[in-house]
């Protein structure tokens, strides 16, 4: 039993380690001589951060199974957090445009500290209102850190997929390789520049993002919550797409997030001003 209370602290430890690797890995990328090493290593980079989301998701929940959530675990979470959720997505984010000359690096390093430090902000914002039963882990107050990195690093993959550095290059493309293929080059550039440009616009949305009060329900929770004979199934279908087109999958996910979550807002302040007006008149 004892072994199972450590077990909390073990899978957040892991987060902040695999958050550690990335930004080791972003390092390696960007002293890379060769364009596809570059590719190589940043998608290392970026699926440690988006790998950690699922030790991030499991820590909690396994504290609060077996009992043993404390406040050190959750100081611990926080400052895990900030290291993977925080720290890295925005020094990739910053490599990834000095990689491709976008913008002034001064300019980049302003939208990705800011990124950053905005994370950092929210998650000790979130030590100091968060309670640790479950009920109040169903949803957030403002866009949650490992959200913001999971949109923030698919794009980044996407960025790359479409040129095909890290679907279509080698012996046996994948199936969005072969799909890619058929897209003009150019057009292929076009859209992997964007999505860069993107990038940068996203670095400064998510972090005032995160320190809002945007409300935001809790993906994972709400996942392994869903019951009735369909819940089962809709998951099966999503780990088989997510088998076959993870980097496309996890960006369409993640942009229905962030975006599912501005809607709510802006209809309940709708709501919210219309009840006034009535009320008013």
């Amino acid at each position: 039993m004892r072994r199972a209370k450590s077990l909390p602290n073990l899978l957040t430890l892991g987060n902040a380690f695999l958050g550690l690797l990335a930004i080791s890995k972003g390092i390696d990328a960007l002293t890379a001589n060769d364009p596809a090493l570059f590719a190589q290593h940043f998608e290392s980079a970026c699926w440690f951060v988006l790998g950690s989301l699922l030790l991030d998701a499991l820590d909690g929940r396994v504290a609060r199974m077996t009992g043993s959530f404390s406040d050190l675990g959750a100081q611990l979470d926080s400052f895990a957090d900030a290291i993977t959720f925080g720290v890295a997505p925005g020094l990739l984010a910053k490599m990834l445009l000095e990689h491709h000359g976008l913008l002034h690096s001064r300019v980049n390093f302003f939208v990705a500290a800011l990124y950053a430090l905005m994370a950092v902000l929210r998650l000790a914002r979130f030590n100091v209102e968060n309670d640790h039963d479950e009920e109040h882990h169903r949803s957030f107050s403002g866009l949650p850190s490992p959200a913001a990195a999971g949109v923030l690093v698919a794009t980044m993959l996407m960025s790359l997929t479409i040129t095909g550095s890290i679907e279509g290059g080698g012996a046996q493309p994948t199936l969005v390789g072969h799909a890619l293929a058929g897209i003009p080059e150019e057009t292929r550039a076009s859209l992997a520049t964007g999505l860069r440009y993107l990038t940068f616009l996203l670095l400064p949305t998510l972090g005032l993002l995160m320190v809002s009060r945007v409300p935001y329900t809790h993906a994972f929770s709400a996942l392994m919550s869903a019951r009735g004979r369909w819940a089962l199934v809709r998951l099966v279908v999503l780990l088989l797409v997510l088998y076959v087109a993870p980097v496309p999958t996890l960006f369409v996910l993640g942009w229905v997030y962030f975006a599912n979550g501005l809607l709510k807002a802006v209809r309940g302040r709708g709501i919210d001003q219309g009840g006034s007006a009535r009320e008013a008149a």
